[in-house]
């Protein structure tokens, strides 16, 4: 469609004055979008969904990988001997939902498990539970030979012999919290003084297991993130919106069913949103021609999580593009993501990011704000907070945490614009598109929003 239009342009460069020539080819412009618009349902996603079973022997895969390279890469790298992770049925620990197989929801009863870093011998994984869980967690617990699971986890600890020994608990990263009141109360029960004393936090490792992504992981990404990208067009087209009739709800929901549709989860609530001439908030209600339409967008697939924000412009009567005016709104919000990705520094906080960052945009007379995020296993994942919708100053904590290689991270932010045409009125162009750092540089997962999507009128 794209080329179609482009194509539509360069000839109405040609004949700018002939009215009949630019109205016939909007007409055919807006055939072939509804042509392509009118596409079977999973063609819009760009790829084939795998089925549950599929899904399933591919986070298997992805897994095994992981459990295989990094517990000893990043425990040692946080000098932490052994790894204790406990969670019950409905109430887990977010980390040990990560690493559970692809056909389990849940953990079963009180399940434990245990990296132990064994010198020479690697670090091992153990499930001191009463059922194995997975391939790489040897089970360590026979309930008919000892009736108390907490105390054959302080066997299993006794036999190890760790220096350290890392709980999840945490005071800023809520997903590396996830050892709850009552399971901290049975461990320590179990343990001896000396081995309490070895305990220690976790948190850093926990964060690193979550924001780790792994060579086979962002194989399989960049498709995950066109899912998205695909059903955000699909949304944003004539074939679901008709100006004058269509609403904001109307097209939330919309999205809402077509995740569903295509067999996957929605992490949250889309939001679709309205900024028009002569208002000064974002509206709600019907979709008119003139409007410029926001978009917040996530699913979840093969445990991985997308986040993404886009505009669409719905043409009056006569356009066949945009205002000029909102079309440099989208480049200097564009602008804004190039100032931030360049401060993507190895070991630089979140919070030396965010204030490097602002300060050249503002150098730039753009008038920045920044609320970038980690992402992955969780839409708003572990890692360092760059910035905060309500808090454009130090986030104390999460900000402070610095960036790590191999990450991927959600570069949300927004820049306000006065446009000409709507007689100097301020727009907010808010953008949101997912990347991967890998140390050295960072690029778009799947690209990003350079041109406003365009809905046309009738």
């Amino acid at each position: 469609m794209e080329m179609v239009y482009r194509c539509g342009q360069n000839v109405l460069n040609v004949y700018q004055s002939n009215l009949l020539l630019k109205y016939l080819i909007a007409f055919v412009l807006l055939c072939v979008s509804v042509a392509f618009s009118a596409t079977p349902a999973f063609a819009a996603t760009g790829s084939s969904i795998l089925s549950m079973k599929e899904r399933a022997e591919t986070i298997d895969r992805l897994l095994a990988v992981r459990l295989e390279t990094l517990p000893a890469k990043l425990m040692r790298r946080e000098g932490i001997d052994m790894w204790v992770l406990v969670a019950r049925e409905y109430n887990e620990d977010p980390v040990v939902m990560t690493m559970l197989p692809g056909d389990a929801h849940s953990a079963r009863r009180r399940t434990i498990l245990v990296f132990a870093d064994e010198g020479t011998g690697g670090v091992n994984g153990y499930a001191v539970s009463r059922y194995a869980v997975g391939d790489y967690f040897q089970a360590r617990w026979d309930p008919d030979e000892q009736t108390d699971q907490w105390q054959a986890l302080a066997d299993l600890i006794t036999e190890k012999n760790p220096t350290t020994i890392g709980i999840n608990v945490s005071s800023d990263f809520a997903l590396a919290d996830g050892l709850t009141h009552g399971e901290y109360e049975g461990l320590f029960g179990a343990l001896s003084d000396e081995q309490e004393s070895r305990i220690v936090s976790a948190e850093k490792l926990a964060i690193a297991w979550l924001e780790t992504r792994t060579e086979e992981e962002m194989e399989l990404y960049p498709s995950i993130v066109e899912i998205a990208h695909n059903i955000i067009a699909e949304g944003f087209s004539n074939n679901v919106i008709t100006p004058g009739e269509t609403t904001t709800e109307e097209v939330r929901w919309w999205y809402r069913d077509r995740i569903r549709e295509l067999r996957l989860l929605a992490w949250f609530h889309p939001s679709v949103s309205i900024q028009r001439e002569q208002q000064n908030t974002e509206l709600q209600g019907v979709i008119l021609p003139g409007d410029l339409l926001h978009v917040d967008f996530g699913i979840t697939y093969l445990r991985l999580n997308t986040d993404t924000q886009q505009h669409a412009y719905v043409l009056k009567q006569g356009e066949l593009e945009a205002p000029a005016g909102l079309r440099t709104g989208l480049a200097t919000s564009n602008r804004l993501q190039d100032i931030l990705t360049e401060n993507f520094v190895l070991g630089r906080t979140g919070n030396e990011i965010l204030r490097s960052a602002r300060a050249q945009g503002i150098e730039e007379d753009i008038r920045p704000s920044i609320y970038t995020h980690p992402i992955g296993y969780h839409g708003h994942g572990a890692g360092p907070t760059i910035g905060m919708w309500d808090n454009q100053g130090d986030t104390v904590g999460r900000g402070d945490y610095p960036l790590y290689e191999n990450t991927a991270h959600s570069i949300e932010l927004n820049s306000t614009v006065s446009i000409p045409e709507w007689g100097g009125q301020d727009v907010r162009f808010k953008l949101e598109e997912d990347a991967f750092f890998d140390g050295e540089k960072i690029y778009y997962i799947d690209g990003r929003q350079e041109e406003l999507i365009i809905i046309w009128s009738n």
